[in-house]
């Protein structure tokens, strides 16, 4: 087929495409002719997303701290992107479900070692002054993280480890979400109180997370894996991968932000609260909340000891200058 024979070929598929919508070809041939070429600054919208850092202090670090945040929710977004492909996914192609994996714990690994920005990245200094003018807002209240663990693993393995065992997945999603582990995180220990960072959570996100929950119901990732053939489940990349994710989400990712919040807040002796009034040094340590996407892949006492050798050896304050 010659380049004119091509072109008659394309006009005639594309005749056939604009048909189907009602329109004729020619309208959308002049729609071609009269659009502007496209350029790369348009096509991300880069004013746009530069003009979305606006500091609340004149103090330099804090724009830093706005564009890490900003960086970290679109790598949630991506997260995000692949966990909803897996979920709807209906071929069960175990290539799909390794390669799908991978880029998240690519992902993650991005977020990981960006994370010595925070540690490192700004004056302590700066950021004690300018964190008074960000109260109550924190990262607590990230609702694209929340929604990653409903999309990655059932919800009553989202249940705060003190009362999980009273929970299975026949409960209702209304009384697990209650329960959710992180709601402990920003409550008054000795009141029971919530904070009034988890009370403007709750109100803008419960409806919306409540509703993911239901619809991934007995659809999550984890249950994508159990509902594999046998011999699927026992691949050993896949069980590697999604043991690499558990380990991402739910032992380094945390304590990365250990490693942060010993760095700002933990310093002189003296312990300062986080901006939402978390409750972080109880609430970060994988070892103190044991979340678990895919607790079948490990041993009883992997289950037992999860995050402790981690925590006690690298983020003990007497050892660490993190």
């Amino acid at each position: 087929m010659n380049n004119e024979e091509k072109i008659a070929s394309q006009i005639n598929k594309l005749e056939e495409k604009f048909k189907d919508s009602g329109q004729d070809l020619s309208s959308y041939l002049d729609g071609l002719l009269y659009q502007r070429y496209l350029t790369y600054w348009d096509y991300i919208h880069l004013d746009t997303l530069l003009s979305l850092q606006v500091p609340r202090t004149h103090f330099p670090d804090e724009e830093i701290f706005i564009m890490y945040h900003q960086i970290t929710e679109l790598y949630f977004k991506l997260i995000l992107h692949e966990q909803k492909q897996l979920v709807d996914d209906r071929s069960n192609e175990i290539a799909f479900f390794i390669e799908r994996t991978q880029r998240i714990n690519n992902y993650y690994k991005a977020l990981i070692s960006s994370f010595s920005i925070m540690i490192n990245g700004m004056q302590r200094e700066q950021f004690l002054r300018y964190r008074m003018a960000l109260l109550p807002a924190s990262g607590f209240q990230s609702a694209q993280y929340r929604m990653i663990e409903i999309y990655a693993t059932s919800l009553n393995l989202l249940v705060h480890q003190t009362e999980r065992n009273n929970f299975t997945q026949e409960t209702d999603i209304e009384k697990l979400f209650e329960h959710i582990y992180w709601k402990k995180g920003a409550t008054d220990k000795q009141t029971g109180d919530k904070t009034l960072t988890l009370k403007q959570f709750e109100y803008r996100y419960t409806p919306r997370l409540v509703r993911i929950a239901k619809q991934v119901q007995d659809r999550t990732i984890y249950h994508k894996y159990l509902n594999l053939s046998k011999a699927a489940k026992e691949n050993k990349t896949l069980i590697a991968e999604l043991k690499k994710l558990d380990v991402n989400a739910n032992v380094n990712w945390p304590l990365m932000h250990m490693g942060s919040a010993y760095r700002y807040l933990a310093k002189d002796k003296a312990t300062i609260d986080a901006t939402g009034g978390t409750n972080w040094k109880e609430f970060l340590p994988p070892s103190f909340q044991k979340i678990i996407f895919f607790p079948t892949l490990y041993s009883n006492q992997e289950l037992e000891n999860w995050g402790k050798e981690w925590v006690e050896h690298q983020f003990n304050p007497q050892n660490s200058e993190v």
